[in-house]
């Protein structure tokens, strides 16, 4: 199974400068795993040491955001698009 992964530019430093990398798991963090093993050390940035999404990234797949699906357990198919999004704030 191969799920596209959007990587911001910031943590582009942890997939040789891609923006867009193949990648597989059965849901969320299943795929973080994924990452982390193609990409070590990203891990650290996409997640906390509980393992939960850092407050300041969204995850998308296929453009809705898994808060509002199943949070890490979401399910992933192949073919399915993974966008990882830094927050934006400001006023």
């Amino acid at each position: 199974m191969s799920v596209k992964v959007l990587i911001p530019t910031p943590l582009q430093k942890f997939t040789n400068n891609q923006a867009t990398i193949e990648c597989g798991g059965a849901n969320i963090s299943e795929l973080i795993e994924a990452l982390e093993t193609n990409c070590p050390g990203i891990k650290k940035s996409l997640c906390d040491e509980q393992g939960t999404p850092r407050r300041f990234l969204n995850f998308y797949v296929n453009a809705e955001d898994i808060r509002f699906l199943d949070g890490t357990e979401t399910a992933l198919k192949d073919g399915d698009e993974v966008s990882i999004v830094p927050a934006v704030a400001g006023g």
